[in-house]
């Protein structure tokens, strides 16, 4: 005996319309005005293989109707054609987001980046000499008069820098390195694992909280050939522990005749403690301690682009850069070129360094921030008060990305308690949003972080909100 439901199913499926069929609607060859044939084609089969499998599964029984079969496809068409990497609105409150592109670029920075990419450089061409020059040429003095560094090379992140030196240095020998600084970064990329696709052997000295200098001294051998130092920038132990300073290992390494090299992790090029932040070792420091590299990002406390930073001593950068891994890592023209502007802001000394966003985060103003609250409440209209019973509250935020951790900065958000909506969907329709708002969920509410938000985003997240409230 037929099932009549299953009956009906069927007999629906067959008045569904071909391929060709919609394709010769009005609406649907307006677009193929606009759209390659090839993926007009694909969009509609794929709009109509959904409404097979609804009619399938017993969800669409109606009517066809062909202005919304149309517009379908039409949005089938631009979502694939959408640009996928888009700007977000930042309502966390974690100024170094990794997932979110971490620092943002100074102005100058990015006028530099769009001057380069528009117009032909001078890349690698010396215009004294008429001969190819060396693209590092644009940031070695730089980094020389900022660190005192003797020569430089900068790579395109520091998980590269780092490998490149392990590669060069250490590749068949040993490198030691404290049990309590082999952290693991982001991606899940671990140091261990680093080093040896470095080619080097890892020498884990101490215990996790404990190393002391003795511990290196005992561990060097004849195929010793890095004493490695890495700043533990996304952790931090405390209680009983105890570690070797840089200066120390210095003295070990010179005694021994091998390299210190000391990875600072987030790097930084200016004392945050005069904001009260906790202090973050300086390039420059490390290296008037002795250090015969250093390597950082330039993308986290920096405050620049994606970048790897090597500093030290000439014998050693040019050892790195006759490896033939230094091409494969090098850093890009428009990188370059926000790195350069980056470093000339520091170099500028004074005050110049509020024009880079990372510290106008991290340094703003509780006043300041809560007079952006107060702001995205008026903005989100009376509707969305009522709606979302907003209010400003007091809280503490992350720096993010490995950076600062255990640090919390003072902040002000602006909580949501939306009446008649749930709080993990509103948080998917931010989300999913034009533009996309990211907050957070905190004890049953929503959590928009005035820390990163910024003022010429607070309009659009009123009119979402808004919008929201009128659908609700």
């Amino acid at each position: 005996m037929t099932d009549p439901a299953r009956a009906e199913r069927f007999a629906y499926l067959r008045t569904l319309p071909s391929v060709d069929e919609v394709l010769g609607y009005e609406a649907v060859k307006e677009l193929a005005e606009v759209y390659p044939r090839w993926a007009l084609v694909d969009s509609v089969r794929v709009v109509l293989e959904g409404k097979r499998q609804e009619i399938l599964q017993g969800r669409e029984m109606e009517a066809f109707d062909k202005p919304l079969l149309s517009q379908k496809v039409a949005e089938a068409l631009h979502g694939r054609f959408a640009p996928t990497l888009r700007r977000v609105i930042n309502a966390t409150g974690v100024v170094l987001h990794t997932n979110l592109g971490r620092s943002l670029l100074a102005t100058r920075a990015m006028e530099k980046a769009q001057e380069v990419a528009t117009h032909f450089s001078n890349l690698e061409y010396d215009l004294r000499g008429g001969l190819r020059g060396d693209r590092q040429i644009h940031l070695q003095p730089l980094l020389h008069d900022l660190t005192g560094a003797e020569a430089s090379l900068v790579v395109n992140n520091n998980a590269a820098a780092l490998f490149l030196i392990i590669n060069t240095l250490a590749e068949g020998k040993e490198a030691i390195v404290s049990r309590g600084e082999l952290v693991e970064i982001g991606g899940s990329f671990r140091l261990p694992e680093i080093m040896k696709k470095g080619g080097a052997v890892l020498r884990e000295v101490g215990t996790t909280n404990k190393t002391y200098l003795s511990d290196y001294e005992e561990a060097i051998g004849s195929q010793t050939a890095l004493l490695l130092k890495v700043h533990t920038s996304n952790f931090r132990l405390s209680g009983f522990t105890t570690a070797c300073c840089l200066r120390e290992l210095v003295q070990v390494g010179r005694r021994y005749q091998i390299p210190v090299v000391e990875d600072l992790g987030s790097g930084a090029m200016i004392d945050l403690s005069r904001w009260g932040l906790p202090k973050e070792p300086l390039a420059q420091e490390s290296l008037k301690e002795g250090a015969d590299l250093v390597c950082f990002s330039g993308d986290k406390l920096l405050g620049g682009p994606q970048a790897g930073l090597i500093l030290g001593r000439e014998i050693l950068i040019k050892r790195l850069k006759q490896n033939p891994l230094a091409r494969a890592m090098r850093i890009d023209k428009l990188s370059l070129a926000c790195l350069e502007a980056t470093l000339r802001i520091y170099l500028k000394g004074g005050d110049a360094w509020k024009e880079i966003p990372v510290f106008s985060f991290l340094t703003a103003p509780i006043e300041l921030l809560a007079g952006r609250a107060q702001r995205l409440i008026e903005l989100m209209g009376p509707a969305a008060r009522e709606a979302f019973v907003p209010q400003m509250e007091e809280g503490q935020a992350e720096a993010g990305g490995g950076s600062l951790p255990g640090t919390l900065i003072p902040t002000r958000y602006v909580t949501l308690r939306p009446r008649s909506v749930a709080v993990q969907s509103m948080e998917e329709k931010l989300r999913w949003g034009d533009p996309p708002i990211l907050v957070r969920i905190q004890k049953g509410n929503l959590i928009l972080d005035m820390l990163t938000v910024q003022d010429d985003e607070l309009e659009p997240i009123g009119k979402v909100l808004a919008g929201l409230a009128s659908s609700a």
